[in-house]
């Protein structure tokens, strides 16, 4: 069908219980996603903490589109395609620095952080053309639309569609939850990246993160030798990383408790009351510091909701109790990039930091323990839909079986495909969507 495929033929791809495998494998369908998905959603950028000061930027892309994250004078986080207006060519290659304005390398044109075109060397060579500084066609050009929620940037290549507020419904209790958890309110994104590239496409890399039958089986050889190691320590002096490995290997009963909750818009999160990190030991004086800033009850609260991962579709997944983010980048239909963040809560012991890293590092690092684990699950899954076999992937664990609550989420026991049909439901609303203001609809 190549790149004709009409919305009929797309829609037909996913069914209640069921995807068809070319939706992880067709290069027509990853561009289209380019276009419907990550052209339309409100995509998660980075944090406000990473643009401090005017003149501060760093680069990412949205989908495939390269972009710089910057701050200007007038105190904005703008974010601008990352070409020069003239040529083309990138305006920088930096990961991140601090420039109170972008000086092409080609042909030294200059450009304020908000993409206003400032100097051209030999300007009188221009005369009466629209390549002049103040010409709207000789800016950089902005994404379409951008919009902070409580410090989080997110941007929208689409002109038009529902605010970020609007879009993000439900999943923001997660993103208040993990600034709640501040005893000042802040957060700061810090302690670099950890990039692992997968020969997988995204959508296997955001399923598996509210996947909660894989964890024993995928794991396996990673939390059974934690269980046999930590039978060398006393209880209360096991080791922080065996702690963090063993409870892969819970049973499926417990795995079932960690409930899964839709809430529009593909967003999603596992967890509630209880997580596979709940057993971890919290800081003494981090927890008076919470209840000095918040009071006792309301640090009850705060830390009583235990989500074991948020997902903002597409983009995102985010554990609010480790202070860690997962961006994923699609780079082609068989290849996503998974970046991992940590950020620091304002007015936390160092102690509570250095949990997060040492997370991050075991699980979610291209050295990590369970990293390599997930690796190949994704890989055999890639290469495993190329046979001519089934065409259809299984989506129908505890199918029927989901409860709608008052608040206008739905939730299934945690082992159920409901977050991937929830996902997939999105998915199909972009893709067929006649425009914009639609696909951001539930």
């Amino acid at each position: 069908m190549g790149l004709t495929l009409s919305n009929a033929e797309l829609a037909h791809l996913v069914q209640s219980d069921r995807v068809h495998k070319r939706v992880y494998t067709d290069p027509a369908i990853f561009d289209l996603e380019m276009e419907r998905i990550w052209g339309r959603a409100w995509v998660f950028i980075g944090h406000e903490s990473q643009v401090k000061s005017p003149g501060d930027f760093f680069t990412t892309t949205i989908g495939k589109q390269p972009v710089i994250v910057t701050r200007h004078t007038d105190n904005r986080v703008h974010v601008l395609y990352n070409r020069c207006a003239h040529k083309g060519a990138q305006l920088t290659v930096a990961p991140c620095g601090h420039a109170q304005q972008l000086r092409c390398a080609y042909h030294g044109y200059v450009f304020g952080a908000d993409g206003e075109l400032l100097h051209v060397p030999a300007g009188e060579g221009y005369r009466n053309s629209d390549f002049t500084p103040g010409n709207p066609l000789a800016r950089v050009r902005k994404v379409a639309r951008v919009a902070l929620y409580r410090g989080f940037i997110f941007a929208s290549m689409a002109p038009q569609g529902p605010d970020l507020t609007s879009w993000l419904g439900g999943a923001a209790t997660s993103l208040d939850n993990a600034i709640d958890r501040s005893p000042t309110g802040e957060l700061h994104i810090t302690g670099g990246v950890l990039r692992y590239l997968h020969d997988a496409n995204w959508k296997i890399l955001l399923e598996n993160v509210s996947d909660n039958m894989h964890a024993s089986v995928t794991h396996q050889s990673a939390w059974q030798t934690a269980k046999q190691q930590a039978l060398e320590f006393p209880p209360q002096h096991k080791p922080l990383p065996l702690a963090m490995l063993e409870p892969f290997g819970s049973g499926y009963e417990f795995f079932d408790t960690i409930a899964m909750t839709t809430c529009g818009n593909g967003h999603t999160w596992s967890g509630g009351n209880a997580t596979i990190h709940s057993g971890y030991e919290r800081e003494s004086k981090y927890v008076q510091d919470l209840v000095a800033a918040h009071g006792k009850d309301r640090t009850k609260q705060i830390l009583s909701m235990q989500r074991q991962n948020t997902v903002i579709y597409p983009s995102i997944a985010f554990k609010s109790a480790l202070q860690t983010i997962r961006v994923y980048r699609p780079i082609a239909v068989d290849k996503t990039l998974q970046e991992t963040w940590t950020y620091r809560l304002g007015g936390a012991p160092a102690e509570v930091l250095h949990t997060s890293v040492l997370y991050n590092q075991l699980i979610f690092s291209p050295y990590s323990i369970a990293g390599q684990d997930d690796y190949e699950a994704y890989h055999r899954i890639q290469h495993g839909l190329q046979a001519q076999a089934c065409d259809w992937v299984s989506q129908h664990r505890h199918y029927g079986r989901d409860r709608k609550n008052e608040d206008g989420t739905t939730q299934a026991p945690g082992t159920s495909d409901i977050v991937f049909r929830h996902e997939f439901e999105a998915w199909k609303r972009y893709m067929t969507a006649p425009d914009t203001s639609a696909a951001g609809t539930d």
